[in-house]
């Protein structure tokens, strides 16, 4: 279904459709996703579920408080189940059940960013308003509406909700729509095609907290940078923080008018705040993250390696830090890391879209108010087993009402696949997947060259039957295609790009065009030969119609070479191509890893 037809079918089921441009839903994105299959495996998950413990060894027998933290990170607005290594896991119902059988009096449940954006239909095409919903389920009484936090004296707002047991940070695609977009999201009102599942539309019924994140047009931060919780005669403070590089991975209109300064720094001057008001236990929850070294055995020491962003900014925190909560890089990390003082932070990240959490447990002297003790797992939701077997009922069943909404939107079968085509990427960085969605944008743009980013890609094609919906999984940005005209010489400035200025490589998906590259070049010469369909040599000096989607033309994902384009046309949405493309292919169709990307060592 082209999102014009969607606007049509949606007046017909009683959902008010927003207008073609309010339809832009998230645009694009840059977790590897290919990265999540690996450290998805079964031994990761049983490794993570080691606890990872650490006592002051200054610390003698007195009284202390205790306080149990649950964390997620990068929901991304996964109501539904999906599968890990073979079983099923996850869900919101099934993911409310575990947080709720872990739960106690002196527990805080903290979501770590990203919990909407880059979500399935039955959240996404809902303004990923049921996600939102799904949390307000976890609060408890004391939870207040968010809008009235901001209300409220920004002195007086990190004490707004303190026996609150549910908190919430920012992520990267928490800006995806803006930040009017953001702000309704949290604090109420009906979107202008609205209403959905709620009317009016609440917000959301908890704290959320950031301290990077500028608003430009008044030079203060956003949202609260941080807020206090009273457990049993202590306070907790909590911080949050989302990547600076958030500009850069999002697409321009979701960030004007803000600003995104660094974490640490960020962290440290909240940090310094909650000293002044007497809390010395201190919690980070930061969208920004690493990867663990993978092992056997028990948890270890020696074993605490972790690699990533995450560490600078965890060498440069303030002592009084205790707990890093992470995310974004969509693994697992329990493990203790040292700031540049060699205080030992915990740091946990627990995998994403629900399918798991941290159990992180503390134990606050109730004399220096300090942490004394601090211990996580990562446990994965499984649904065949535990607390997963009797998944929470009101979830539940705000999650059949989101179905059923979406439903006659998404059922419709556009074509049948032959095989499973996987966005899973070979050594030399391609994948079917990404062949398949780059021939449809091509093809819809009658363009010569077309690219494809991988972040954009958010699921993998089964075989069988191919709905809508499926597809909308996919590729659910809702980018405009965007045609322009590039040197020769400009493409391999753009594959270039692909390496240089990047926390990893981002290896664009192509059609019409072969090249070859090597990991032992440096960086700004790895590309070693470009050829066009027919197999001519690409020319330096030529000119060539080449298509990428808005995100990418905008110098999405730091490909900036893209923003100097010429004769810059505007296409169909990318999905819309998808779904053409894909109806007029021969069926059963497919999609194949063809050696469009080779790499020589």
């Amino acid at each position: 279904m082209r999102i014009k037809e969607w606007l049509i079918a949606a007046s017909l089921v009683g959902i008010a459709a927003p207008t073609l441009a309010q339809a832009q839903l998230p645009h694009g994105s840059t977790e590897q996703d290919a990265r999540q299959e690996q450290q998805e495996s079964l031994k990761a998950r049983q490794q993570a579920t080691e606890r990872r413990t650490w006592r002051d060894p200054q610390w003698r027998p007195e009284p202390v408080v205790s306080l149990n933290i649950l964390s997620i990170n990068d929901f991304h607005g996964q109501l539904s189940p999906r599968t890990v290594a073979g079983r099923p896991a996850g869900g919101a119902a099934v993911l409310a059940s575990y947080l709720k059988a872990a739960s106690n009096d002196n527990t805080l449940i903290v979501h770590d960013g990203d919990q909407v954006g880059a979500s399935p239909p039955n959240s996404a095409l809902l303004r990923d308003e049921p996600s939102i919903s799904f949390f307000n389920l976890l609060a408890n009484p004391h939870c207040r509406p968010f809008g009235r936090q901001l209300e409220m004296p920004r002195n007086a707002q990190p004490f707004a909700q303190q026996r609150c047991n549910v908190l919430g940070t920012l992520g990267n695609h928490e800006f995806d729509n803006g930040k009017a977009e953001l702000l309704r999201q949290l604090s109420g009102g009906n979107h202008a095609k609205g209403p959905f599942l709620e009317d009016p539309w609440q917000g959301a019924r908890f704290p959320m907290v950031s301290s990077n994140v500028i608003d430009a047009s008044v030079g203060q931060p956003l949202l609260p940078p941080y807020s206090i919780h009273y457990r049993d005669g202590v306070r907790v403070g909590v911080v949050g923080a989302v990547l600076k590089e958030t500009p850069s991975i999002v697409s321009p209109t979701g960030v004007a008018g803000l600003r995104f300064t660094d974490e640490a720094e960020a962290i440290n001057r909240s940090v310094a705040e909650l000293r002044r008001h007497g809390v010395r236990a201190i919690v980070v929850a930061l969208h920004q993250g690493g990867q663990q070294t993978s092992y056997n055995g028990p948890t270890n020491p020696a074993a605490d390696t972790l690699t990533g962003p995450v560490v600078d900014i965890i060498e440069r925190l303030d002592d009084e830090v205790d707990v890093v909560i992470s995310g974004h890089s969509h693994g697992f990390t329990n493990a203790l890391v040292p700031n540049a003082n060699g205080k030992p932070i915990l740091v946990t990240q627990a995998f994403s879209a629900g399918t798991a959490y941290a159990d992180i447990q503390l134990e606050i002297s109730r004399r220096s108010r300090d942490i004394v003790e601090k211990s996580a797992a990562v446990h994965t939701t499984w649904a065949d087993q535990g607390a997963g077997l009797t998944p929470d009922p009101d979830v539940a069943a705000l999650v059949a009402q989101a179905d059923s909404r979406v439903e006659p939107l998404v059922a419709r079968v556009v074509g049948l696949a032959q095989g499973d085509i996987s966005r899973t990427e070979t050594p030399a960085g391609e994948s079917a997947l990404g062949n398949l969605i780059a021939d449809a944008q091509r093809i819809a743009t009658e363009a010569q060259i077309s690219f494809m980013n991988p972040g954009g890609i958010r699921a993998d094609l089964e075989s069988g039957e191919v709905t809508w919906g499926e597809l909308f999984a996919i590729q659910p940005f809702a980018n405009d295609l965007v045609s322009m005209d590039l040197t020769g010489a400009q493409i391999k400035t753009l594959l270039e790009q692909q390496w240089v200025g990047q926390s990893y490589a981002r290896i664009l998906k192509p059609s019409g065009i072969q090249y070859s590259w090597s990991a032992s070049r440096p960086d700004g010469n790895r590309v070693i030969e470009m050829r066009d369909a027919t197999g001519a040599l690409i020319n330096p000096t030529a000119l060539y119609r080449v298509t990428v989607n808005s995100f990418l033309a905008g110098g999405g994902d730091n490909f900036t070479v893209l923003t100097e384009g010429q004769n810059r046309v505007v296409g169909p949405v990318d999905l819309d191509a998808l779904v053409t493309y894909i109806e007029g292919l021969p069926q059963p169709f497919t999609g194949r890893i063809e050696g469009r990307i080779q790499r020589v060592d």
